[in-house]
């Protein structure tokens, strides 16, 4: 049971203490919750009390700290209404005018991953209105005077924003389940056809068949990319994250959805792009030595696996269905959890401080515990459930993060001390423990039908004595009714009858459970991954090269591994290969080192027209060399992005994006491949369209392409021509 079984029988002792108050104790630090005669509550918490008002809806169980902690959550997000929202880097600090959700204490503004992920979680059920108005508040038409369209803004991000981060799509994520008004449905049309196009042609890859990108939500760089990554973001924009690539998935089947209900043709070639993305996602995400999805791999280029695994985007997946049954419950199962629950990395990074690195985020357990349901994980189900009511109850909030070990919100130790950013009541934590309650314990879900799985273990905690407990959710009355005798790991609905507001589900064992899979020890849980190795060198010898392999390390040619140590020979065949280092250690592997290829490559310089006469039929890999001072390398919205046009003679032009993230110094901009005839091609750049192009950036002043107007733009200074094999399939 996740090595979770004193932890809970402590939890479970705690909860029941007394009918007016409860006292949760975890790591040394205890929480205690009493009942107010006004229907509030006091949690008295390690940093002081709070007090909570009573609130619409309310849990009648045996557990006061389980009652007063929903209150909690909807006081938490009562505060998170506002009427006006601010953020330094926009209109000079002031107000802006929206009826909206603020992302938190501290990040008093609207942010599209942030909102997003809350809206699908419970905002949407619960207050409808302002949640659409809060999406609203992202979608943007262009500024750019020849763009037409509705879109979907990427906030400042990696490198100068989208397309080297390009998870936006999870705002239809959050739409989805607001159509109901015809209006606000329109504009969800709109903006799927504009970003979804956009996206297709600048963020696709074709030969890969999988959508470029930054993982979603874990967005610093060097937490959980190579720390090579920290001056240079190139590679993020050029890798493949499997939680970006689940939710262009889901935007995908949601286009197809309104396309049909339109009349519209172009329904089946959405469907046809989301079966073909489906298909690519299962075959080069999945690795079986580890029993899971990986978070990303590399590069057209060098589509290395990387042993970086992330629960969020398992979780995305379990959930839009996009991985064979088996392959699903297996990856959640294998997934690592600590004491203070389910981190949202693994393995960690020693040499980074807390924050994606050795954190639990609430909002990720709340969709961890979403697909536990799915697949009836009765250990993964309590294990979240526990970790959330923890956090909440020793916090007196509902914070964006913890230490994964202890769920403290601050840990001292030294230039690892973290988490580093942290907020109370942050909306989609807030999102993630109202969703824990009404569909984790009580299984209703948005529609109002009821389908609780809640596992055994956790029915000391919540009935006591009682033979029911119930939920108000301010029109419609749930009561849960346990069996009179306890049996199995999961109780599920058995009888269900509805009188007036009130729906009674008697609970029962689960008919035919599914064996539990074996969790991975704690040690392993805990691991760290062992440090990222130096780059490859390639030594000249005879007609190749001859790659050294030290001991413990393993060489990886072309997306394949290759040696594990001794010396590795590349041919020199007239084509361009690449090759990276990960160190192993027993089951753990590390992030690759910086990549090194090996092969022609002829320059050609030029800012923006090229002459290139290729000697027979080729496929070849163009980079611009350039310099982008517009921005640091952790946010803005001025990553170049552009168009690199091919004429040959005789054949149509060919088109493909690149993109120049912000940068320090000169460096290369993300590869496109053409495939050429004998003789001469003429290579020009042509415009494209960054984040920047969008009205909703017009008041940015955080940086540079906002207030002073679109700015697409980078120095470039030659064109890189590589001769390359034909892509290769990603290893696993």
């Amino acid at each position: 049971m996740l090595k979770l079984i004193c932890l809970t029988a402590a939890l479970g002792a705690a909860l029941g203490s007394t009918a007016a108050a409860a006292d949760l104790t975890f790591d040394g630090r205890t929480a205690r919750a009493v009942a107010a005669a006004d229907d509030g509550f006091a949690l008295h918490t390690p940093s002081g009390e709070v007090t909570i008002a009573a609130q619409p809806m309310r849990s009648h169980t045996d557990s006061v700290m389980f009652d007063a902690l929903f209150a909690l959550a909807q006081q938490d997000m009562a505060a998170d209404r506002v009427d006006a929202i601010r953020d330094p880097a926009f209109n000079h600090g002031n107000p802006v005018a929206c009826a909206c959700f603020q992302t938190g204490e501290r990040w008093p503004y609207v942010w599209t991953r942030d909102v997003s992920f809350a809206a699908d979680l419970a905002l949407a059920r619960l207050d409808p209105l302002r949640t659409r108005q809060s999406l609203q508040f992202k979608l943007s038409a262009a500024r750019d005077g020849h763009t037409p369209g509705l879109f979907v803004a990427q906030d400042t991000g990696s490198g100068g924003s989208w397309p080297i981060s390009s998870d936006r799509v999870v705002w239809f994520l959050a739409a989805q389940s607001l159509l109901d008004d015809p209006a606000f449905a329109d504009q969800v049309w709109q903006a799927l056809q504009g970003t979804l196009a956009q996206d297709r042609a600048m963020v696709f890859d074709p030969a890969i068949g999988l959508y470029r990108g930054e993982t979603s939500f874990l967005d610093w760089r060097e937490q959980t990319y190579p720390d090579w990554t920290r001056q240079d973001v190139r590679f993020i924009g050029e890798s493949f994250a499997l939680s970006t690539n689940v939710l262009h998935y889901q935007a995908l089947r949601l286009a197809e959805r309104l396309a049909r209900e339109r009349g519209d043709a172009r329904a089946n070639v959405y469907a046809g792009w989301a079966g073909a993305l489906a298909g690519q996602i299962d075959a080069r995400f999945w690795r079986e030595s580890a029993g899971m999805y990986m978070s990303y791999i590399g590069e057209a280029a060098h589509p290395v696996p990387y042993a970086k695994y992330d629960l969020l985007a398992i979780s995305l997946g379990v959930l839009a269905e996009v991985f064979p049954a088996d392959r699903a419950r297996r990856a959640l199962a294998s997934y690592p959890t600590v004491a203070g629950g389910s981190p949202v990395v693994w393995p960690q990074e020693a040499q980074q401080p807390i924050y994606h690195n050795r954190a639990v985020w609430p909002f990720v357990s709340a969709y961890a515990l979403r697909a536990a349901r799915r697949v009836d994980d009765a250990a993964r189900i309590q294990a979240e459930i526990e970790s959330l009511m923890r956090g909440s109850a020793l916090a007196g909030s509902n914070m964006e993060n913890y230490e994964m070990r202890t769920l403290a919100v601050h840990v001292d130790e030294g230039a690892l001390s973290g988490p580093v950013v942290n907020s109370p009541r942050q909306l989609w934590s807030v999102a993630g423990y109202l969703s824990m309650v009404l569909e984790g314990v009580f299984g209703v879900e948005a529609d109002g039908s009821v389908a609780p799985k809640l596992p055994t273990a956790l029915v000391p905690a919540l009935f006591g004595t009682r033979r029911s407990i119930a939920l108000h959710d301010g029109q419609r009355r749930y009561v849960l009714t346990r069996p009179r005798t306890l049996a199995g790991t999961l109780l599920v609905a058995g009888k269900v009858t509805r009188k007036g507001n009130t729906t009674t589900v008697q609970l029962v064992a689960q008919p035919s459970p599914a064996a539990p899979l074996p969790p991975p020890t704690a040690a392993i849980a805990a691991a760290f991954a062992p440090a990222t190795p130096a780059a490859p060198r390639a030594t000249r010898r005879g007609k190749g090269w001859a790659v050294a392999v030290p001991a413990g390390q393993v060489a990886w040619l072309d997306g394949r591994e290759a040696a594990t140590t001794g010396t590795l020979d590349v041919a020199d065949d007239g084509h361009q290969h690449c090759l990276s280092l990960t160190r192993r250690d027993g089951a753990l592997e590390s992030l690759h080192s910086p990549t090194t290829c090996v092969g022609p490559q002829q320059r050609l310089t030029g800012a923006s027209r090229w002459t290139y006469t290729a000697a027979a039929p080729m496929r070849v890999r163009l980079r611009l060399q350039y310099d982008n001072p517009n921005g640091p390398i952790n946010t803005g919205v001025t990553a170049a992005v552009k168009t690199l046009l091919v004429q040959c003679a005789g054949q149509p032009e060919q088109q493909a994006t690149v993109v120049m993230p912000h940068s320090v110094g000169r460096q290369a901009s993300t590869a496109a491949a053409f495939t050429l005839p004998k003789g001469r091609c003429t290579v020009r750049l042509g415009e494209g369209f960054n984040m920047s192009a969008l009205a909703h950036f017009a008041t940015y002043n955080g940086g540079k392409g906002g207030r002073e107007g679109v700015l697409n733009q980078a120095t470039v200074s030659a064109l890189l021509v590589a001769p390359v094999a034909r892509p290769v399939e990603a290893a696993r």
